[in-house]
C-alpha cells in the first residue's frame, strides 16, 4: 500500500508547491492617461493605499496556506506511514483532498483570481 501511495503524495505535493516554482505575472498598469485615476471617486493616494493594504492582506493569506498545506501534508505522510499495504484509513483520503482543495486555493490566490 505505501508504494501505491507515494506517487499519490508526491503528486500532490507537486501540486501544492507549484505556484511557488512559477513565475508571477508581471502586473499591467490600468487603460488610460497616465496620472488619471480609474475611480474618480477615491484619490490616488487613498487608492494606492488601499491597493498596498490588500497586497499585504493576500501575501498574509498565502503565507497562511502555505503553513497549513505544510502542516497537512506532514499529517498525510505521518497517516500513511502508520497505515499498512491492506488498509487505506479513511483519514488519509480526507487529508489528501483536504490537501487539495487547499492547493486550488493556493493556486487562485496566486493568480489573483479569488
Amino acid at each position: 500500500m505505501r508504494s501505491k501511495l507515494t506517487p499519490v503524495l508526491l503528486f500532490l505535493l507537486v501540486l501544492a508547491l507549484q505556484p511557488f516554482s512559477s513565475p508571477q505575472r508581471p502586473s499591467v498598469p490600468p487603460i488610460g492617461p497616465p496620472g488619471e485615476n480609474t475611480n474618480p471617486d477615491i484619490p490616488t493616494r487613498a487608492q494606492k493605499e488601499m491597493e498596498k493594504k490588500a497586497n499585504e492582506q493576500r501575501h498574509a493569506d498565502l503565507k497562511r496556506d502555505a503553513d497549513k498545506l505544510l502542516q497537512l501534508s506532514t499529517e498525510l505522510k505521518e497517516y500513511v506511514d502508520k497505515s499498512n499495504e491492506n488498509v487505506l484509513s479513511v483519514d488519509v483520503v480526507r487529508k489528501a483532498e483536504e490537501i487539495e482543495k487547499l492547493a486550488h486555493s493556493v493556486k487562485a490566490k496566486m493568480r489573483g483570481d479569488n
